[in-house]
């Protein structure tokens, strides 16, 4: 049976091999500056367990440089340490991917959609997002923050009649940037993480073979969906 020291040394130099491939193998780089370039650089794991992976390397040097005998290390990790530097391997190497676990079926809605049936399909279906189309030219995303936006900018010039108008009315319809992005289907799931966190204006993260806008629609991750929270909303 592996020591914990086995078991943590063979995780670590997979992921120093994992590093050195990311950085098309640098030559004469440790593996704490190596750790230190891509977690400026790269999205996702290596940045968040940053600390963790700076702290193994330590970890590792005692292990390997200062060994007393053959068998007899100063440093043993513990069990935590050996699970820790294990779960970081696999989101490195086997990294979550937004499909299959996000993948479902989309409604596109056409521009020209009355008002009355969005509203419609709001308090039947309990939709909250509606990815908008042009004849399969993907145009924006509308949510319920932006549909409340606009009635409330609406109803200022008095009484709102809803009679033809359409969800094309409702895009941009707060002045902000895009709240919405593509991704691949073999996208890791914390790389979407990482973009909600650093995009406070998406609403939305939507799912299409090669990212493309136009493509068919795989999947879509809300917020809520990556950090669990709560909603009655069922999309």
């Amino acid at each position: 049976m592996a020591s914990g020291a086995d078991l943590f040394l063979s995780s670590f130099n997979r992921i120093e091999k994992y590093l050195r491939d990311a950085l098309d193998n640098p030559r004469n780089m440790g593996f704490s500056e190596m750790v230190r370039r891509l977690a400026k650089s790269q999205k996702g794991t290596v940045r968040k367990a940053e600390d963790d992976l700076l702290q193994m390397a330590q970890l590792r040097n005692a292990i390997v440089h200062e060994k007393i005998g053959e068998n007899f290390v100063i440093a043993e990790p513990n069990q935590w340490v050996v699970e820790r530097i294990q779960a970081i391997e696999k989101e490195l190497l086997q990294p979550d991917r937004v499909v299959p676990k996000f993948a479902k079926k989309v409604t596109g809605f056409e521009k020209d959609l009355p008002l009355t049936e969005l509203l419609k399909t709001v308090a039947q279906k309990r939709y909250s997002q509606f990815p908008l189309y042009d004849k399969g030219q993907f145009l924006g995303l509308i949510t319920l923050r932006i549909l409340g936006y606009w009635f409330a900018k609406e109803s200022q010039t008095g009484t709102l009649d809803l009679a033809g108008r359409t969800a094309a009315e409702l895009l941009h319809a707060d002045g902000k940037r895009a709240n919405y992005c593509f991704v691949s289907p073999d996208t890791p799931i914390s790389e979407v993480e990482e973009l909600f966190q650093k995009n406070t204006f998406l609403e939305a993260v939507l799912i299409t073979k090669n990212q493309d806008p136009n493509g068919n629609l795989l999947g879509i991750i809300r917020p809520r969906d990556i950090f669990n929270e709560e909603s009655v909303e069922d999309r």
